[in-house]
């Protein structure tokens, strides 16, 4: 186990105790000896963390404390890399930047150990098929959600006949070679999805919607997989 690691493990281990808990359990709870808990407890004091307490009558942390070198064990390192490596090849090129910002960000903070972990990461996204046309609309969909701003889409179904819309977008499903947009459609009057290639132009408007997307999102899950797609 790397130090990183173990330092982790023991501020994870304190946070659970509201009262000063004794050098011997805490070196029990985190798998190494007494000599080696109290060095690194004055490790975890020279990176700012208060604890309270000496040997023989316990430790307690005090609230509020973030390490921020130390917030990522290694399976959740991975876990960042193996996601953002998916979301570079797949997803539209605005969102294949930020994952890369993101990793970069990661890796500046972490001590060295965690950073070759960060790099040298065996977990790998296979290569898939190209995905369909209408990436280049995503930044504008995404802004849209954030927004609770309304789309007005030229849209193409699936016979290929054309259609205006005006929706209440909510979501982005990322399937492997399609992205569908769930919306509430005006025209409809209920919950209607929407691939991103068969988009013409949209149009994000300066109107919000008048209903907040998480109650949107949380009705649509509840209804289940039978809203129609368009």
């Amino acid at each position: 186990m790397s130090r990183a690691q173990r330092l982790l493990d023991l501020i994870q281990v304190l946070r659970r105790h509201r009262h000063p808990v004794s050098g011997a359990v805490l070196a029990e709870a985190t798998g190494v000896s007494l000599r080696t808990l109290y060095r690194d407890i004055e490790l975890l004091k020279a990176e700012g963390a208060q604890i309270d307490g000496e040997a023989g009558i316990g430790y307690v942390l005090r609230p509020g404390f973030l390490l921020p070198p130390l917030m990522f064990s290694e399976e959740e390192i991975e876990a960042l890399v193996l996601g953002s490596r998916w979301v570079h090849q797949r997803a539209d090129r605005a969102l294949a930047d930020a994952a890369a910002n993101v990793l970069a960000k990661i890796g500046a903070v972490l001590p060295k150990d965690l950073r070759e972990t960060l790099d040298d990461s065996g977990l790998l996204i296979a290569p898939g098929e190209p995905v369909a046309a209408g990436d280049a609309e995503m930044p504008r969909i995404r802004q849209a959600i954030r927004g609770e701003r309304k789309l007005l889409l030229s849209y193409r179904d699936k016979d290929g006949a054309p259609t205006k819309r005006t929706v209440w977008p909510f979501a982005v499903g990322f399937f492997e070679k399609v992205r569908v947009v769930a919306a509430w459609c005006e025209l409809r009057e209920d919950y209607r999805h929407f691939r991103t290639d068969r988009i013409v132009s949209l149009t994000v408007s300066e109107r919000r919607y008048p209903r907040r997307r998480q109650a949107m999102l949380k009705e649509w899950r509840e209804r289940g997989p039978t809203a129609d797609r368009i």
